[in-house]
């Protein structure tokens, strides 16, 4: 059996780009039927691996029921080093294959291709460290909004954003205003959409997309 594993961040986006494309690899480059195609899909944070189809897939997986996982990109299944190594570690140690379509990645249990094994860390950590400058541009953003007293003067908090004693710190909700923002900004996601699954406005989306860099965007 044929898993294929489809992931969107949000209720509003549509998965329908990845089912298309993982059934057109299936089917075109393994050779696949319908019939020997299991479909995975979850709308949740990349970084959630509690995922109710994720952890589906992966204890198939170990089962010994799904031979080969399929997915769009390296994005769709980990959004960290650990967690992509964790994935494919355990794929791996069940004697199944990725296939990562976007990537042009393979790994195969009975291959030990150091080429292939270097190329998934490397992008791991590229994947990171782009976090991490996303992050860092952030906190840029914060500075080079605040007076010279170190305290921020421009009245309500941004969206995803708390002020604590004059300050910006980062809101509960901060990670997912961040991720709806960047799909808004790639045109994956309405502003109208956006609003609902922030649960505010659109003049409020508008004026955080005004401030682009305050979320490292």
């Amino acid at each position: 059996m044929i898993g294929v594993y489809c992931r969107v961040s949000t209720q509003d986006q549509n998965l329908d780009r990845q089912v298309t494309a993982t059934y057109e690899y299936a089917q075109d480059r393994l050779g696949a039927s319908l019939g020997a195609i299991e479909e995975y899909r979850d709308k949740s944070t990349g970084t959630n691996t509690s995922r109710k189809d994720y952890r589906r897939l992966m204890a198939d997986v170990e089962a010994g029921e799904v031979g080969t996982v399929v997915v769009k990109s390296i994005s769709r299944i980990a959004r960290s080093i650990r967690d992509l190594d964790r994935t494919a570690e355990r794929i791996r140690d069940a004697g199944a294959e990725l296939h990562i379509i976007d990537e042009g990645l393979v790994m195969r249990p009975d291959e030990d291709d150091p080429y292939q094994n270097a190329l998934f860390r490397l992008l791991g950590v590229f994947a990171q460290l782009e976090a991490e400058m996303a992050q860092q541009r952030t906190r840029e953003g914060i500075a080079a909004r605040k007076n010279s007293d170190g305290e921020y003067h421009h009245g309500r908090a941004p969206l995803g954003f708390d002020k604590e004693d004059g300050h910006l710190i980062e809101g509960e909700n901060y990670d997912s205003v961040v991720s709806t923002l960047d799909m808004v900004q790639k045109g994956e996601l309405s502003k109208r959409a956006a609003a609902r699954e922030l649960g505010c406005g659109r003049p409020t989306v508008d004026r955080a997309l005004e401030r682009a860099g305050l979320y490292g965007l």
